[in-house]
């Protein structure tokens, strides 16, 4: 069992930034492919960024590329996303999520940050 938790989330103008951070188990660096996904109201959940633990590679949506910023920090043990130039689209509840490596699916996740970008 992995426990994911999020934090960063909250109120911004468009225009604005936020980041949001999510705390990985230490002993489960190594094993994990990390992920930020959103859903908005009446909307599927999608994925927003992703990257392997080693840092090796990297995923953006198209709606995220250019703007925001996936990373690890091994000594705080976080996996941050970085939101710049938000817009009102970007609202939504975003979580964090991982998946072993080598497997398809993403089978542990946080219980979710409110972002709300106002226009």
């Amino acid at each position: 069992q992995v426990t994911l938790v999020e934090s960063g989330g909250g109120l911004v103008q468009d225009g604005g930034s936020l980041r949001l951070s999510c705390t990985v188990p230490a002993d489960s660096f190594g094993r994990l492919v990390m992920g930020w996904f959103r859903q908005a109201p009446g909307k599927e959940r999608e994925i927003v960024a992703a990257i392997a633990w080693s840092a090796s590679s990297s995923y953006y949506s198209d709606s995220a590329k250019g703007r925001f910023a996936i990373s690890r920090d091994v000594r705080r043990n976080t996996v941050d996303l970085q939101m710049n130039s938000l817009k009102p689209e970007d609202t939504a509840v975003y979580y964090c999520a991982a998946k072993l490596r080598g497997e398809n699916k993403y089978a542990y996740w946080g219980q979710g940050t409110q972002v709300t970008v106002s226009s």
